[in-house]
């Protein structure tokens, strides 16, 4: 049983076309590995006890992170929170993209009239990034990492690198991701009021942060592709939060979940039970997912924020040409897949 890394971030929209276009044109996440119209069966806990029609599309950025699992649902109409929400606020809040440069992403994202929501500021350890608004309200963290798999792509970007997650208690939420998800690096733990958090919903408060990444590098088939990646679990001081998706569905507006490619989900499932996070859903075996084939799973972190496990068992390498890796039949799991067969990826990208 292992963790290859971020897989993608769930991502409710009301236009998964556009929203799929916005990310690719801004954030270069322009391979897309499966686009599927289809009945969400399996996540009845989350989605008011029915089956629910929906349209996904997963997207990659070639430079290395993990993807976007862009999701609208097409049998309702997706719900946005009942309030704005915070920092601090129980749920994923923001979404980490890593970058080559953080001066560059920025200028990128100024000359495309992006909403930007924060100047250039220096977090805590000192690391440089910024903040910014996708045309929907989701908020995202730029930040320089140095690990790219294929950096000579003229994007200044990668894909997801991680998230900004609100708590209500600290260390229950550091020993569920440094226990389960193998976050056990604490990069800083302060206190008090930030300045690289003004204009930020809630940044002039005072909260807790602690920023966990993990020491040891992940393996598996992917590994390289997704690269390492950070959480940075955020706490108010001086007020209660409030849980982000309250008396909504999952797939509405926001972020939905957080999801991690891994192998041995039947060790994840005795493992995550054992730590008292058993698996609220469970595929039971390869779920098909029209281009892509996997078997998946969900639990939930002390607040209820909602973490995917997938086990991928199939995915297009060249459409065009029918070819599939069946990621079943490889003798070593653990060993990451040929740098030239994961490149072979881009022959999808989608150009505008």
């Amino acid at each position: 049983m292992f963790i290859s890394g971020i897989q993608q971030m769930g991502i409710g929209v009301s236009q998964v076309h556009e929203a799929f276009k916005w990310y690719r044109n801004h954030f270069g996440m322009d391979v897309p590995i499966f686009e599927e119209a289809a009945t969400a069966g399996l996540m009845l806990p989350y989605t008011g006890g029915q089956p629910r029609d929906r349209h996904a599309i997963l997207a990659l950025n070639l430079q290395g992170g993990g993807g976007m699992e862009i999701w609208q649902y097409t049998s309702r109409t997706p719900v946005p929170p009942a309030f704005q929400p915070q920092l601090g606020d129980l749920g994923i809040f923001i979404a980490k993209i890593k970058c080559k440069s953080v001066e560059a992403a920025y200028e990128s994202l100024r000359k495309a009239g992006a909403l930007l929501v924060t100047g250039i500021t220096q977090r805590p350890d000192g690391q440089s990034h910024f903040f910014v608004k996708d045309p929907w309200n989701n908020l995202f963290e730029v930040v320089h990492s140095a690990a790219f798999f294929n950096p000579k792509r003229p994007t200044p970007f990668g894909g997801i690198y991680g998230a900004v997650i609100g708590v209500s208690d600290m260390q229950k939420a550091i020993a569920f991701y440094g226990d389960i998800l193998g976050y056990d690096r604490v990069v800083y733990d302060q206190s008090g009021q930030f300045a690289d958090l003004n204009g930020v919903e809630g940044g002039f408060e005072s909260y807790r942060r602690v920023l966990l990444q993990h020491k040891a590098d992940r393996v598996g088939p992917f590994s390289q592709l997704l690269g390492p990646s950070e959480i940075e679990l955020v706490s108010c001081i001086d007020r209660s939060p409030k849980k982000i998706f309250a008396d909504r569905l999952w797939g509405d507006l926001g972020y939905i979940h957080l999801c991690f490619d891994i192998t041995g989900m039947a060790e994840m499932k005795a493992f995550c039970a054992e730590k008292g996070h058993p698996f609220t859903v469970d595929s039971s075996g390869s779920f098909d997912m029209g281009e892509a084939a996997g078997y998946f799973s969900y639990i939930e972190d002390p607040d209820g924020t909602l973490i995917e496990f997938v086990e991928t068992h199939k995915i297009p390498i060249v459409k065009k040409i029918n070819w599939y890796l069946d990621l079943r039949k490889r003798s070593d799991p653990r060993r990451p897949l040929p740098v030239w067969m994961l490149k072979a990826l881009s022959m999808g990208r989608v150009k505008d």
